[in-house]
């Protein structure tokens, strides 16, 4: 059996190396191609690896076993990121895309911050990138607390060891073909991922084992809780809003963002949002099912999940042909790998651009600037395997804190610096620390529990960079774009 799984998790794992081969030939001559792939990524690879970067081991661990132990009222997180997600492509995509080629045709998040308020433009690029590899750290921890997760679920080994073995494969493609690497494997992992969650829903309500929706429904009824399908029961508002602001996350995420600066053209963003999101909709309502009817077919079979967050692994090895089961982890671990990939890029981009270019050595050639995002990409790597250390770790509640501190520290500052004209560097600067101070401040204070951070970060954001804006001179930073 373990043979079968291994070899369909070995055809995986060689196909990502040999992307990463392709893009160390086709895509690695300069910083840009390194760092950005030339901007010329087609929209289908755009959307894919936006929302595959997007969606990591979340999507197939943390989001079913949510609705696994809670039920249906769990979902509201996926309603209000799919929300987010469309607003983040109608608003931001294009403006960004247009925008960081017309500001001196910026590399990076940080990068673009610093020549769109050239007043602050050093302050503004330290702190960002500080900002960014800070909890982008903490969220590649959480892709490889996944990857030991599985390991330890699947094959009974050691959690260490999924831990190194799911950085390494990642580090390899990474280091060697950069953003074209990252982008194609996440194009292909995306495929496996939506495949994976239309597979497993289907068969645990269709083979001999299982039951279809009806009885799955009526069982949970009866015996799990009445309200176990109810999207309202036992949701306070406080609750609600939390859920429904992790949509609030979209704007504010580096590796997410940095692909709409990237699209072949401002022309593409449509067409890529349309596939960006048709393809977030079947993965959500697919991981939605994997812990809903999970949780009816492990009552109806008595099967005891001391993890919720596996479930997805357990139904994989329990209803499949090992040559499939291996298929289906390949799906996690390219979840898993495809956040992974992109969060180390940019966390190491901006090391790279904002911090050694910018400070340390303004006339580096593009080869060493190469060579030193490699390394950069390998030091993050090994600050995340030291904070996922701990097996004990939820994906879910590490994925929660770093995906606030973004979305309170940048979302507020990118909306703003794309459409209001009056908005100045030192408004930018007091966007970025009060949000990300904010952030902090309310998980150190255990105040997570009543309300998501993300809501007071970033309504704090917004405010200080309005109020400061207002405050402090106009110095004319903001350049008339063609995108209205």
């Amino acid at each position: 059996m373990q043979m079968g799984i291994w070899i369909s998790l070995t055809v995986y794992f060689v196909l990502m190396l040999a992307i990463g081969v392709y893009a160390w030939r086709k895509s690695t001559s300069s910083s840009e191609e390194y760092v950005l792939g030339g901007r010329n990524l087609p929209p289908a690879v755009a959307a894919l690896s936006a929302g595959a970067s997007d969606m990591s081991g979340w999507l197939l661990m943390g989001l079913p076993g949510a609705l696994f132990v809670s039920g249906l009222a769990q979902s509201w997180i996926g309603i209000g990121l799919f929300i987010g997600a469309y607003l983040n492509w109608i608003i931001v995509a294009p403006r960004l895309r247009q925008q960081t080629e017309e500001y001196d045709n910026s590399l990076t998040i940080p990068g673009f911050l610093g020549n769109r308020f050239p007043s602050t433009a050093r302050l503004l690029r330290v702190v960002s990138a500080i900002v960014i590899v800070t909890f982008f750290a903490v969220y590649t921890a959480s892709g490889l607390v996944g990857g030991g997760k599985l390991f330890v679920s699947a094959f009974g080994g050691s959690y260490m060891t999924g831990v190194y073995l799911t950085l390494g494969i990642v580090m390899v493609y990474t280091v060697m073909g950069g953003f074209l690497a990252v982008s194609l494997t996440d194009f292909v992992q995306g495929c496996i991922m939506m495949l994976a969650l239309v597979i497993v829903p289907i068969v645990i309500l269709t083979t001999g084992q299982g039951d279809g929706i009806g009885v799955a429904a009526e069982r949970l009824r009866t015996e799990v809780d009445p309200n176990f399908l109810s999207l309202t029961a036992g949701v306070t508002f406080l609750g609600w809003i939390s859920a429904v602001a992790w949509g609030l996350g979209y704007f504010g995420q580096p590796h997410i963002i940095v692909r709409f600066m990237a699209v072949r053209t401002v022309a593409d963003v449509p067409k890529a949002r349309n596939i960006g999101m048709s393809w977030m909709a079947v993965s959500l309502i697919g991981a939605m099912a994997v812990g809903i009817f999970g949780r009816a077919y492990a009552i109806r079979n008595g099967l005891d999940i001391a993890d919720p967050e596996t479930i997805f692994i357990v139904l994989s090895d329990l209803l499949f042909h090992p040559l499939v089961t291996g298929f289906l982890y390949a799906a996690l671990l390219a979840a898993i790998m495809s956040t992974v990939s992109s969060q180390l890029l940019v966390a190491s981009s901006s090391l790279t651009e904002d911090i050694y270019h910018t400070l340390l050595k303004r006339d580096a050639t593009d080869r060493e600037l190469v060579t030193i995002g490699r390394i950069a990409v390998l030091a993050v790597g090994i600050i995340a395997v030291i904070i996922a250390s701990d097996p004990e770790s939820q994906v879910l509640d590490l994925v929660s804190n770093a995906w606030a501190g973004f979305g309170a520290a940048f979302g507020p500052l990118i909306i703003l610096s794309l459409t209001w004209k009056r908005m100045n560097g030192y408004g930018a600067v007091a966007g970025l620390v009060v949000g990300a101070a904010t952030v902090g401040m309310w998980i150190a204070l255990g105040l997570s529990a009543k309300l998501y951070e993300i809501v007071p970060g970033f309504i704090a954001a917004w405010i200080a960079i309005v109020v400061v804006s207002q405050l402090t001179p106009d110095r004319g930073e903001y350049r008339e774009s063609k995108i209205a």
